[in-house]
């Protein structure tokens, strides 16, 4: 199932351009024009990470952030700032309302991607805390999604947390065998993104 991202941005060529990217990237964007109506966009698709602009009309971003996060419903969003250079040292005031990170517009696709995986996968440890997973073993993984050991070792590893490089170091393997990994975990687990595969592997373990 597709994560959706919430775009909260006023200027039309960058959220654009962010909702392109992303669905190039096998998300499900949703655009909102101003903070009022990411507000609303928020409450109403429930969305896995939001991107929001700072300095916007209707309401600007901390007001947004705000707002979001008395709500229950969206109190532990992923929410990720996008701002302007000149607007770095008002960065502070978003991050102790409780924002998890901030880009710097114009912003590199591969930085964009990096933070969105980061906070998405911190979302799934976060969620983690609602289960009692025992990662001692794999067996489990190899019995629940028919895996080969070393990849159910991969993907106990992945569940953990854990960057390809880390997996690399750890199994002793080469980090272009974990990638390869990677994609039969996806394949037999029939998800596109690590944090899909993490959710049901924290499950998997959970269970047993």
């Amino acid at each position: 199932m597709k994560k959706t991202i919430l775009i909260i941005e006023d200027e039309p060529e960058m959220r654009r351009n962010l909702a392109t990217i992303l669905r190039l990237e096998q998300f499900h964007p949703v655009v909102a024009e101003n903070g009022r109506a990411g507000v609303e966009a928020a409450l109403r698709e429930k969305p896995d990470l939001i991107l929001c602009d700072v300095m916007m009309p209707e309401l600007d971003g901390y007001g947004v952030l705000r707002e979001l996060r008395a709500n229950t419903a969206t109190k532990a969003t992923p929410f990720i700032f996008l701002t302007a250079k000149g607007e770095k040292p008002d960065i502070r005031s978003g991050m102790n309302l409780g924002a998890d990170d901030y880009l710097t517009k114009p912003v590199a696709k591969a930085d964009l991607l990096d933070a969105i995986s980061s906070r998405l996968t911190r979302a799934v440890q976060t969620a983690v805390t609602a289960f009692d997973p025992d990662f001692s073993s794999a067996a489990p993984l190899e019995t629940a999604f028919s895996l080969t050991p070393r990849v159910a070792e991969t993907l106990l590893w992945l569940a953990q947390g854990k960057t390809n490089g880390d997996i690399a170091t750890i199994l002793g393997i080469s980090e272009s065998t974990v990638k390869k990994h990677v994609l039969e975990i996806f394949t037999a687990l029939n998800v596109e993104t690590r944090t899909a595969a993490c959710l049901l592997a924290v499950e998997a373990l959970s269970a047993s």
